[in-house]
């Protein structure tokens, strides 16, 4: 078994992404409620702050900001997905290794995290996640995905609703 070890910073800020197994799968998105309500369920029970997220049909990036004494990400991030998991059937694709360990096999078993260092890094990260959808092809628009902290910023005014900008393809339109 391998020696994995985690930063552990208590009342930290964290950049994390999370991944389906299934990739490419536009699953995540097909069932945002059911990946809300686990959030939320999650986030009541042992309390951390969403700096920023981004939810796409097959992985999430959020920065997370932990309470002052605390700094076990892991469990959180484990509630999530076994919340978001637990009434579905088992994924017809998933590894014998997952169905001998019980797991519906819709979440890659691993994540990865990064230790926010700065504010700087606090901001490269916030903007990263929020123009993932525009990278990865999904909208022509930061404001035109729906499952974004970006509106919230947006919002309060942090942010102005045409940031990001417009891509637009090789013949000049925007793609839409």
């Amino acid at each position: 078994m391998s020696d994995y070890r985690r930063a552990r910073i208590e009342g930290g800020y964290y950049f994390f992404t999370i991944t389906l197994s299934n990739r490419p799968s536009d699953f995540l998105v097909c069932e945002i409620e059911r990946f809300r309500a686990s959030y939320r369920a999650a986030s009541q029970r042992k309390p951390f702050e969403t700096i920023a997220i981004c939810i796409l049909p097959d992985h999430l990036h959020a920065i997370w900001r932990l309470p002052e004494d605390d700094s076990d990400f892991s469990s959180r991030w484990s509630s999530i997905k076994t919340g978001f998991s637990r009434d579905l059937v088992p994924d017809p694709q998933r590894s014998d290794s997952k169905a001998a360990k019980r797991e519906k096999g819709y979440w890659q078993r691993r994540f990865w995290e990064h230790a926010i260092r700065d504010n700087r890094d606090l901001a490269t990260h916030i903007d990263y996640i929020h123009f993932n959808p525009v990278k990865h092809g999904l909208v022509n628009r930061v404001c035109d995905w729906p499952h974004s902290s970006f509106h919230r910023y947006v919002a309060d005014g942090t942010l102005p609703q045409d940031w990001g900008g417009d891509i637009r393809t090789p013949d000049g339109s925007f793609g839409e």
